[in-house]
């Protein structure tokens, strides 16, 4: 879940990182990382400073968001803008979108090794943390781990 001032901030940092040529990687999930990886689509149409790690396969993530929209627990607009979105990545940059073909659920188990991967491959961490997510602060607890930057920042939505 987010807002519009969880949005503009996401899409200001992007915004600020790529345009000190650097790059980002996300967990190619809902709401922060679907909000990073659209403003780096407009930023860079190529898509070779993105980096997205997610914990399954593409085709077995995308059978869990379908499910997950048949359940009611998102919508079947947020499922479908999302494979079409890691689809589109996949199409113009395949190096870009890095699947794990180990798991074969998307369990927290399967998030939080994506999370270990995203931050071994990670320099910095700009940590949006919406409601205390549990994933954000593994995220966060990995990084100071590994001694890496962190600018947090905190909502309550």
């Amino acid at each position: 879940m987010i807002n519009n001032k969880v949005e503009q901030d996401v899409r200001k940092e992007v915004r600020e990182i790529l345009n000190k040529e650097d790059g980002i990687i996300t967990g190619g999930a809902l709401n922060v990382d679907y909000i990073a990886t659209d403003e780096t689509l407009k930023q860079d149409p190529t898509v070779k400073r993105i980096k997205i790690f997610i914990p399954t396969t593409l085709e077995i993530y995308t059978r869990h968001y379908r499910k997950r929209a048949k359940e009611g627990v998102i919508t079947e607009k947020q499922a479908e803008d999302l494979i079409n979105q890691l689809e589109l990545i996949k199409k113009i940059n395949p190096s870009s979108l890095i699947e794990n073909t180990v798991n074969k659920l998307v369990d927290s188990q399967a998030y939080f090794e994506r999370n270990t991967e995203v931050i071994k491959a990670a320099d910095r961490l700009v940590a949006f943390q919406v409601n205390k997510s549990v994933g954000v602060a593994d995220t966060i607890q990995k990084a100071e781990k590994k001694d890496i930057p962190v600018k947090k920042f905190d909502y309550t939505i």
